[in-house]
């Protein structure tokens, strides 16, 4: 009898032994999977980075182009206003070129070639940039307030520093001679 209670007593061992060595097994399976979710998400992380630096690192890219994108998996879609046609496909290359991208969706629109809006351009990006207290967004490699002249009209879009950075940017860009109207869709820090 002894040894039947000794052979039951080692056979409960060997069972929580097989169950203790096969629960990590099982939940390694959902740690996997987890662990998928959160590289795909660094994956993107990574990509919405790449895809940033290579539009700011632009040779032709400036204060007067509007260069945003959206990132879905491995498809990149490009959005916005560019003054210059050459920014448009330099942009659609750059982002193309970069590892994990598999289709550029080129949206970018080329604005209209105007003598009127360069001057207006020109006017606007001195009257805001030349305001006290603006200074700050100048000396920055790209500025961070673009102006987008269409036709005539501009719209403000970035981001500045708080509230009255965008007010005395509309306030500036309004003041320009010729302009129709004024949208200012700039954003604050928070």
């Amino acid at each position: 009898m002894q040894i039947q209670s000794k052979k039951l007593v080692y056979l409960a061992m060997l069972a929580c032994l097989a169950v203790a060595a096969l629960a990590p097994v099982a939940a390694g399976g959902q740690g996997a999977k987890k662990t998928d979710e959160e590289r795909k998400a660094a994956a993107q992380a990574r990509l919405q980075k790449e895809v940033r630096h290579v539009l700011v690192m632009l040779p032709f890219y400036s204060v007067f182009d509007n260069l945003a994108y959206k990132v879905e998996d491995d498809k990149v879609t490009l959005i916005g206003q560019v003054a210059n046609p050459t920014v448009k496909s330099d942009a659609g290359r750059a982002v193309k070129s970069i590892e994990g991208v598999a289709t550029v969706d080129n949206q970018l629109e080329v604005l209209p070639l105007s003598p009127n809006d360069d001057r207006i351009r020109r006017e606007e990006f001195r009257a805001i940039y030349s305001a006290p207290g603006m200074e700050k967004y100048a000396i920055q490699a790209v500025p961070p307030i673009h102006i987008i002249v269409k036709n005539g009209h501009v719209t403000l879009v970035g981001v500045v520093a708080n509230k009255m950075d965008k007010d005395l940017a509309n306030i500036r860009a309004n003041s320009v001679s010729g302009v129709f109207s004024v949208v200012n869709e700039l954003t604050v820090e928070k």
